[in-house]
């Protein structure tokens, strides 16, 4: 029983939560990013690398090929995603602050209670300072 108690806790957690929220995002972004590199990013590396490959180099004679554009693509897609990513995480937790800085400001603070002997210093040091001012 507190084995799948500690699990709940830990998987209704916002940080696990935010998580995963991050990760279908990112899944769901990935195919508009590669069907960017696919479609524009990739033709402009065929004509630079002037192949039909796909900026290509083919090794020797035995048909291989080294697949440079390719490549390219998926490191130009990697930091696409980055950024797009790194972009609504910030501004996620800006907005996580806004909230928490609202909330806090929207409430008063609860007063803690104060022990008795904490209070009774307190007053004592209150009336030797007092007593050093009037000396």
């Amino acid at each position: 029983m507190g084995l799948l108690k500690e699990f709940k806790e830990f998987a209704l957690k916002g940080s696990v939560i935010d998580m995963a929220v991050g990760v279908i995002i990112g899944g769901a972004f990935q195919s508009l990013i590669t069907s960017f590199t696919d479609s524009f990013i990739q033709p402009v590396i065929n004509l630079i690398g002037g192949g039909d490959v796909g900026g290509a180099v083919e090794l020797g004679s035995s048909g291989q090929y080294i697949t440079y554009g390719a490549f390219i693509s998926a490191v130009i897609n990697f930091l696409i995603l980055a950024l797009v990513l790194f972009l609504f995480i910030k501004s996620v937790n800006s907005l996580k602050k806004a909230g928490a800085k609202l909330k806090k400001n929207g409430q008063p603070e609860e007063e803690v209670p104060v022990p008795d002997d904490i209070r009774l210093l307190t007053e004592i040091k209150d009336l030797l300072a007092e007593q050093n001012a009037k000396n």
